[in-house]
């Protein structure tokens, strides 16, 4: 039924959670796995621009530039390192896996990947802010629910042994 599978990561403690609930229905499929994880470039920050005033200029700006570029290139080789974890784990469960960090807004990414990539499911984790958290953070889960090409499946991190009995029930 789902033969590629897209697992949208973020780096909170619910990713672990999320990758073992996506290789246990990609192995109970035999599933091709995608794992992502994106990186914002607008929302990176090396230093603030406190005190600069009118003092800014082209080699401040320039040097600047340049901190955001290494401070970003740090942040895709760290997430690289850490999905290529998960992705190790996936393969010595017999499971064919691949993945890829992406600078970019998530929202977006989310759905053009799974379209591009042509998945069938997409597996995503919910934080569970609630009320203001959630109007003031946003909801990457509700984006990805209403925007993506294919059927979603959202784990909530503290319903894990609910969602694991949904693949057993699914084996059946």
């Amino acid at each position: 039924m789902f033969k590629k599978i897209l697992v949208a990561l973020d780096r909170s403690s619910e990713a672990s959670t999320v990758v073992d609930f996506a290789l246990s229905i990609a192995e109970a499929e035999m599933s091709q796995v995608l794992l992502v994880h994106f990186i914002d470039w607008q929302m990176q920050e090396v230093a603030p621009w406190v005190g600069m005033g009118t003092l800014y200029d082209i080699n401040v700006s320039g040097d600047r530039r340049e901190l955001n570029r290494q401070h970003l290139q740090r942040k895709v080789e760290d997430s690289q390192s850490w999905l290529e974890t998960y992705a190790q784990q996936a393969i010595s469960q017999g499971i064919d896996c691949e993945f890829d960090c992406r600078i970019g807004n998530c929202n977006l990414g989310i759905g053009d990947l799974a379209k591009k990539w042509d998945a069938d499911l997409i597996v995503i984790g919910r934080r569970g802010h609630k009320n203001i958290s959630e109007i003031l953070l946003g909801s990457v889960s509700n984006y990805v629910i209403h925007h993506a090409p294919c059927s979603v499946f959202v784990v909530q991190g503290t319903k894990v042994a609910e969602a694991e009995e949904w693949v057993n029930v699914t084996e059946v």
